[in-house]
């Protein structure tokens, strides 16, 4: 189970961390979804996992990757790691 760090857009449409939920999504990962609060002052979970306050952050298999880019560009490797 993967872990999504997203800020509080309710939607998957205008922001990164809604590309990197509808990635997940594609991936077949299943997800909890952590909303996290809109002043980055207040995102000390986040800050514990990676050392910085901004999100998206995903935690899949017990690492924490930041950046939407970078989330799905380790999405795409690990497709392409399975065996078809």
């Amino acid at each position: 189970m993967a872990t999504l760090y997203r800020c509080r857009t309710p939607t998957d449409w205008l922001c990164p961390c809604g590309r990197v939920a509808r990635e997940l999504r594609r991936a077949g990962e299943e997800v909890e979804v952590v909303r996290v609060p809109w002043r980055r002052r207040d995102r000390r979970e986040v800050e514990a996992l990676t050392g910085q306050r901004v999100v998206p952050v995903a935690v899949i298999d017990s690492e924490a990757i930041c950046d939407s880019h970078r989330i799905v560009e380790h999405l795409e490797w690990r497709s392409s790691q399975d065996p078809a």
